[in-house]
């Protein structure tokens, strides 16, 4: 197969699915074991001794055609050197037994075969791996702040105001050519290592010059033609970007550091229908994407020289019918039950430019990475059962714009001077925004003194008025607005040696050293719409729609209003702090670190790594208004991985290691922040620290034939400080918020088998040969328990209980002992059952996916500070996919089709908390729809 169909196969995300291989760090050929920082190709390991491995199995094995090599650069992964690990004088066939660590490689064809439109999706299919809220993945159910992400083996910022991590749904699928998983932590990778490490390795030079265009087209059976809530925006909201309508103007900027009231005529001034005025809609559009690839490759003096460039754009539609519940007791009685409607209109523009020129062993690469990724949403809400409710409806509209942006360029050297000794250097810059302007709310109350009746129903449900909607300020407010900015930057850069020494045995020597530099700055602006005596719009006018409440008439005071005069009744804009903390905030975090490494064939059939990595750093959030955080830590962090080839074809590892979290930005800033994925406040907490993990692993792997194997791990780990969300109110009448605190200490340990097979299918008539079935599955067991002990630990609320100091409280007064780690799922199960016809270059595969209940949140804290409620737990449930993909030859061109069928099942999203007499709340409750979508893409 043409490289060039590799990439083609990648274009689109309908495409079939065939297990990550765990393929990682292979020694050069000459037997010295694999520590140094090189980086290169992962390929299908040289037989010196000219034994046929595949004999035994002829047509049950890949053909090295069939096997697609994975390209990855990441620090200490020397994939180039050579393509055999020699342990005793054995070779050892197979990558996937030529590991140090315990790593999983999704190559692009294994990427291309998922199916998945982006990153995240693809490593749900490894084992061992979940995807919770925004992209974020959890490893062994331990939550994204225990994970990393790094691109070409440099950190990325996060544009979430959330997290310092990066979401990995922002990636598609077009721009990468490898994702590395390792789980079992080696001291050339950052500190900050729990659950394991993602490297993400971007395309280099093509092997042939290409250009591939495709387009795919697909509906949402909740969504699609259905009715959804939208409003205009501007004019190029359809591609992700605002034409300047939603512009911050400096009158709204410089708010806070003046009377914080802004006059009418200024408030004139703002944007209003375009993003104001929220429509039903009964004919939500199809969801459709098309992208554009090059390759160019040529000879320049010893070595070859090439680039790739790949852009996309995509728009998608969900909508989702929610049920959306709250208490504060504890008994579950509710306090709010809305029915809302929320529709998410999804642009994503990307690109990646990448240079690179390879003589010899020698690799530069300076790749280039733009993404822009943006969500449009409208969301109405309507009650009977709310706080304080007269009885009558209550109605909420809110219109949101969420753009996220990350730009990356990255430089990187790979070289062997001479045969034994390797060097690698890579630096890096990355900017990340995220801009979310005009973040309105309106809220109505139903009415029913007047002689009016309006029979229209809202929100997410046939709700409706018995009377009229009036504007009211029963919650202090009839509207508001909120506009928020952040600007990360992130400085990074790294050299790695590694030298192997002479002598009978293999010995390689490595050491390396890092530094990065995090920028951020933040900053969230929320405003209360009142008239100039601080009350609420007067009649008639508060009948109006949420735009003609906002018109120059009204602002300028009601023209038919029964009470006031115009002067009196004239709206204005009032900064708000509030319970929204502070409206900014700056952060940086400072690292520098070293390791040194070393590997080596220890006695016959037994190789280790040992390395230790010492990092230090200096974290600092600096709140408007609010004493600054400081944290200035070191570490020195042990690594150790044992490898015993006991059989030609099993071998046995054992890792153990030290590594560390830090508190993110976010949680250590007191400023609030929605996140739209579960419709929350969050709220940072100052009292944060480090969290420190202990790591014990024991892996057994049994390969019975090629790129076919059985495993099976036990893991340990030990976590002090560990740093968890919890559930709070800030006022009897404030809607569930979402703060951090830590743990004293918890515990987490399970097991995970794997298997794949291929089956070929030539047995059942000889029209089948070359044609296989592929099996794989994989199962992951996992148990976690906090510690919630008589200890002080930060306090949500910011109260002082049992002694404890100015903002904490015991831990067992907000905890419950023993409960599970959030976001730990107990089981995590991947099948996945295929149908290959390589001759015909056809595939199809049903793809199983499980994951058991997990939690979200700690259960809120009682509103006098002790006792809790139940936890939030999520359902994810059962997900059942199909994706088939079929390539012609056509008119000389390679024409590539797929189709894909996703949530078969039609799974509903539950999150909820059940309370001793079997009442349940649900928190979010809607269903899922089922996908399907078909694609085509053409090479040139």
């Amino acid at each position: 197969m043409r490289q060039r169909a590799l990439y083609a196969s990648l274009l689109l995300v309908t495409t079939t699915l065939v297990a990550p291989a765990a393929l990682a760090q292979v020694a050069p050929s000459d037997g010295a074991p694999a520590a140094g920082p090189s980086t290169g190709t992962i390929a299908p390991p040289a037989d010196p001794a000219g034994t046929d491995t595949s004999a035994a199995s002829p047509q049950s094995a890949p053909t090295a055609a069939d096997e697609q090599s994975a390209e990855v650069s990441a620090p200490g992964v020397d994939a180039a050197a050579g393509g055999d690990i020699v342990v005793v004088g054995r070779n050892i066939p197979n990558t996937v037994r030529s590991t140090a660590q315990v790593i999983s490689v999704l190559s692009t064809a294994d990427i291309a075969r998922t199916g998945e439109g982006d990153i995240a999706g693809a490593l749900t299919r490894v084992t061992g791996l979940s995807v919770v809220g925004n992209g974020y993945v959890f490893v062994r159910g331990l939550g994204d702040r225990y994970s990393s992400a790094l691109l070409n083996g440099s950190p990325l910022p996060s544009p979430e105001p959330l997290r310092r991590t990066v979401p990995l749904d922002i990636f598609p699928t077009t721009i990468v050519g490898s994702a590395l998983v390792q789980k079992t932590y080696s001291a050339n990778y950052p500190g900050e290592f729990g659950g394991g490490v993602i490297n993400l390795t971007t395309k280099a030079i093509p092997d042939e010059n290409y250009v591939t265009v495709g387009g795919s087209l697909g509906i949402d059976t909740e969504t699609t033609g259905k009715l959804g809530n939208t409003y205009y925006g501007s004019k190029t909201d359809w591609l992700g970007y605002d034409s300047g309508e939603r512009k911050l103007p400096d009158f709204l900027r410089n708010a806070p550091n003046g009377s914080g009231v802004i006059p009418t005529a200024q408030v004139a001034q703002l944007s209003n229908a375009r993003t104001t005025l929220l429509q039903r809609n009964f004919d939500i559009p199809p969801n459709w994407s098309a992208d554009l690839n090059l390759g160019l490759v040529g000879e320049l003096g010893p070595g070859r020289i090439g680039m790739i460039a790949t852009g996309s754009v995509s728009n998608t539609w969900r909508t989702r019918a929610t049920t959306q519940q709250d208490t504060i007791s504890n008994d579950g009685t509710l306090r709010n039950d809305f029915d809302t409607l929320i529709t998410d209109n999804r642009a994503v523009v990307n690109g990646l430019l990448g240079f690179g020129y390879e003589f010899d062993e020698n690799r530069i690469r300076w790749t280039n990475v733009y993404i822009h990724d943006t969500l449009k949403q409208g969301r109405a809400s309507a009650a009977t059962v709310y706080n304080n409710s007269s009885g009558n409806p209550i109605f909420q509209q809110n219109t949101n714009w969420f753009e996220r942006q990350l730009i990356e360029t990255q430089l990187v050297g790979e070289f062997k001077p001479v045969d034994d000794l390797s060097v690698d250097v890579r630096g890096a810059y990355a900017n990340s925004k995220r801009n979310s302007p005009y973040e309105r709310q309106f809220i109505y109350t139903c009415n029913t003194g007047l002689n009016i009746q309006v029979t229209n129903p809202v929100g997410g449900s046939a709700l409706s008025c018995p009377g009229v909607w009036q504007a009211t300020n029963a919650f202090d407010r009839f509207a508001t607005v909120v506009f928020s900015e952040l600007n990360e930057d992130l400085y990074s850069g790294q050299a790695d040696v590694a030298y192997k020494l002479p002598g009978d045995r293999p010995f390689t020597l490595s050491a390396g050293y890092y530094y990065s530099q995090n920028e951020r700055s933040s900053l969230r602006l929320p405003f209360t719409f009142q008239t100039a005596t601080g009350g609420a719009i007067p009649f008639p006018c508060n009948l109006f729609r949420p735009d003609y409440l906002l018109s120059p008439d009204v602002l300028n005071g009601c023209p038919v209003a029964t009470s006031g005069t115009p002067a009196e009744n004239a709206v204005q804009l009032r900064f708000d702090s509030g319970l929204n903390g502070s409206y900014a905030y700056d952060a940086s975090l400072r690292i520098h670190a070293g390791y040194v490494q070393a590997e080596a064939e220890a006695i016959d059939g037994i190789r280790a790594i040992i390395g230790v990595r010492y990092e230090t750093a200096k974290q600092e959030v600096t709140p408007i208004g609010a004493a600054p955080t400081r944290l200035s830590n070191d570490y020195f962090l042990p690594a150790a991985t044992l490898t015993w080839n006991f059989a030609p074809d099993m071998q046995l590892r054992l890792a153990a290691a030290k590594t560390i979290a830090r508190p993110q930005f976010r949680e250590l800033a007191p400023q609030a922040f929605r996140d739209f994925e579960s419709d929350r406040l969050f709220f940072g907490n100052p009292n944060l620290r480090d969290s420190k993990l202990y790591n014990l692993e024991a892996r057994y792997e049994w390969f019975f034939d090629r790129d076919q194997r059985i495993t099976a791990a036990g893991f340990y780990k030990r976590i002090d400080n560990p740093i968890e969300q919890v559930g709070f109110y800030p006022t009897p009448d404030a809607r569930l918020q979402t703060g951090f605190t830590y743990l004293p200490k918890a515990t987490l340990w399970g097991g995970e088998i794997e298997v794949q097979k291929y089956l070929p299918l030539d047995f059942i008539s000889e029209g089948m040969a070359g044609k296989r079935a592929v099996i794989i599955a994989n199962y992951t067991y996992t148990q976690s328990q906090i510690t919630a002990d008589e200890q002080c630990v930060p306090s949500v609320l910011g109260v002082s209980l049992g002694g404890c100091g100015a903002g904490f409280a015991p831990a067992n007064l907000q905890f419950r002992d023993g409960a599970p780690l959030t976001g730990q799922s107990d089981h995590l199960v991947n099948l996945q059952l295929g149908y290959e016809d390589r001759d015909n270059d056809m595939q199809a595969t049903l793809l199983f996916n499980y994951a058991s209940d997990r939690v979200t949140n700690r259960g809120p804290s009682l509103l006098s500070g002790v006792g809790f409620q139940p936890d939030i737990i999520e359902r994810p449930g059962i997900r059942l996919d199909f994706v088939v993909r079929q390539t012609v030859d056509f008119l000389g061109t390679r024409l590539e089709l797929k189709g894909e069928a996703r949530n078969l099942t039609g799974t509903r999203y539950q999150e909820r908390q059940t309370f001793e007499d079997g009442r349940r709340v649900f928190i979010n409750r809607y269903e899922q729809g089922r996908m399907f979508t078909l694609g085509a893409s053409v090479t040139f």
